[in-house]
């Protein structure tokens, strides 16, 4: 398993080796199969309106982002399978911890499940969606000890 980590932000300095170790854990945690690769991605909210307007048609900064591998190549079957992409305004997250009254790290990483779990066919459009979603990123939460 591979998680390859970009920060594109230069808001506050994030400790890369810790996120890429967490994201490993959940990819281990939802069994995943050992070739799995994840992309993540911190921006500024200026990239993140950019990719929210180019592929939401929305106009407007968001917290994150899941590009999922909708239709994957005929590969080898020992090939890295890529799951997706998960973009992060590192800027948003700040402000959202503040308004949510929790630290910063427990919302970047609530994004990061919430994106991650995006990228493993889970949605919230309905109530029940939202239900058993809600419940998995609680549960993910909890392996990296937010004091949730």
């Amino acid at each position: 398993m591979e998680v390859f980590l970009a920060n594109e932000q230069e808001k506050i300095e994030l400790i890369e080796a810790r996120w890429e170790r967490r994201l490993l854990d959940l990819m281990q945690y939802e069994a995943l199969p050992e070739n799995t690769q994840l992309s993540i991605t911190f921006v500024d909210d200026r990239r993140i309106r950019e990719l929210n307007a180019a592929y939401r048609q929305i106009d407007q900064p968001t917290d994150v982002l899941a590009f999922t591998q909708t239709s994957p190549p005929v590969l080898p079957p020992d090939a890295p399978l890529a799951i997706g992409d998960i973009v992060v305004s590192v800027e948003t997250a700040l402000r959202q911890a503040k308004e949510y009254g929790h630290a910063f790290e427990r919302e970047l990483g609530f994004l990061l499940v919430h994106g991650f779990l995006h990228l493993l066919g889970e949605d919230h459009q309905t109530a029940e969606q939202e239900r058993r979603m809600i419940a998995r990123q609680r549960a993910l939460l909890a392996l990296w000890d937010f004091g949730l």
